[in-house]
């Protein structure tokens, strides 16, 4: 087993570059057709809309897009597709603010790369099914069991310019996939998210998430997944993987290595000497608390102004990450019960098992009672323990003194205790009286190098 003390590639990169090679092999083999879609009148066979050319593909055909703006939705239900722009900022998929989503893949080992997707919304709000930009879509809210292996996307932008949009970049009961070089803003939930996936085996790389009000989800999401060299800035909250009860079910968040054979809602966890596989490292997590931006109900209902912020996370690791000008908590570690108040439904996820090292915090806790570090438990349950914190630079820290009491030179740490929780409510209160007002369109994004290259012999490429 790949061990954490190392930092690993999670495991993932092996594996996904295996995966990767064989579907890019798959797909230039000879019998790959190349489907071309243009709105330029010219003399070659194609199509002028992104779906007909979908709807016409066969498994492993590779569809490439020209310079456009193509309104409407894509559905993709044929397996091994590779869809491509031939200019990330030219090629176009626009909802303009209609209802629906943009791109949707409910099949295998589907890549989408290169271009724009902007501007399909949601019903109302808090509306799930609608508002996403680009979707791999494994199963429902309530499903238990992963649909769909293999999604990969890279070089993407997509962003909403009102108030509806809900994810841009969305992978739920999927395994064995990336986001590379990807963009998003605008968002009322979050611009890039991962969940219901015990062991995701994803890696995210070189992301650029901004004005939204979440930048990172990943709803009961954990096992190998790896969120490294990214950039997380001006959202309301910038970073929050955790655990829920009633939706993109299986809970929890468990970012242990063994999470796949897990089968409980609330792990424990004897040690802070264990093995995790869920990493972010080496992102900037920057002055996330930005309480413009669009948002929902569940991020209303929601703490504001926190960098990374684990509500009963299991097992994840911060690594080498710079944190830096969010204005309540650089980190905040808690426990969640879900629902709460408490009922008999109630579950008690802890926050347990987390490792927290070698992150550079500055500026952080500027708003009362905030500070870098933050670490409550104990008011809900007794296993809010073993999270540890060693070899950060930070100023400020609640419990005081965090690396001693609860550094990762102990083999055991006990719960933060209760004094945050208070706090914890309090920005709870002050979230839900934001004022969303919409975000701008972003800038050119950087597009992919030499967009022909492995594309099957085509017109568009000569």
């Amino acid at each position: 087993m790949l061990r954490d003390k190392r930092l690993p590639r999670s495991g993932i990169v092996a594996v996904g570059v295996a995966v990767v090679l064989l579907a890019l092999s798959a797909a230039a083999s000879a019998s790959a057709r190349v489907l071309t879609v243009t709105q330029r009148h010219v003399s070659y066979p194609h199509y002028t809309s992104v779906q007909a050319a979908v709807a016409a593909a066969h498994p492993g055909d590779w569809i490439l897009i020209d310079r456009g703006v193509y309104v409407g939705p894509v559905r993709i239900s044929t397996p091994g597709l590779h869809l491509r722009g031939i200019d990330r900022d030219g090629v176009i998929i626009d909802g303009r603010h209609r209802v629906g989503n943009g791109i949707t893949i409910t099949a295998n080992r589907v890549w989408v790369e290169n271009l724009t997707v902007r501007n399909f919304d949601r019903r109302t709000r808090d509306d799930s099914e609608n508002g996403n930009e680009v979707w791999w879509k494994g199963g429902g809210e309530k499903s238990t069991t992963i649909g769909l292996h293999g999604w990969w996307g890279q070089y993407l932008t997509t962003y909403d310019t009102g108030l509806l949009g809900g994810y841009g970049l969305f992978a739920s009961h999927a395994v064995d996939g990336f986001l590379k070089h990807v963009y998003a803003s605008g968002f009322n939930d979050s611009g890039l998210y991962v969940g219901a996936c015990r062991d995701c085996r994803a890696l995210v790389q070189d992301a650029l998430v901004e004005r939204n009000a979440l930048g990172w989800s990943s709803t009961n999401a954990g096992g190998h997944l790896v969120i490294e060299n990214s950039t997380f800035r001006n959202n309301g909250l910038g970073i929050a993987p955790d655990s829920e009860r009633a939706s993109d079910l299986p809970p929890p968040q468990d970012g242990a290595c063994d999470a796949g054979a897990n089968r409980s809602a609330t792990p424990t966890f004897a040690s802070t000497n264990i093995d995790h596989c869920t990493i972010f490292r080496h992102d900037v997590i920057a002055e996330n608390g930005n309480l413009d931006v669009p948002a929902n109900h569940t991020l209303l209902g929601a703490p504001w102004g926190v960098g990374v912020m684990l509500p009963g996370d299991y097992a994840d690791r911060l690594d080498g990450n710079t944190i830096t000008g969010n204005p309540t908590f650089g980190v905040l570690v808690f426990e969640q019960p879900d629902p709460y108040p408490p009922t008999a439904q109630t579950v008690y996820f802890q926050a347990a098992g987390n490792r927290i090292t070698n992150n550079r915090f500055t500026g952080n806790g500027t708003q009362p009672g905030g500070a870098d570090i933050g670490l409550e438990g104990g008011v809900f349950g007794a296993m809010n323990v073993n999270n540890c914190f060693a070899g950060n630079t930070f100023a400020t820290s609640i419990p005081a003194g965090i690396e001693g009491t609860w550094g990762c030179q102990n083999a055991t740490t006990p719960n933060g205790g209760p004094a945050l929780l208070s706090e914890v409510l309090t920005l709870i209160a002050q979230s839900g009286a934001r004022h969303s007002h919409p975000q701008p369109a972003p800038h050119r994004q950087p597009t992919m190098p030499r967009p022909c290259r492995s594309v099957p012999r085509n017109p568009l490429c000569r």
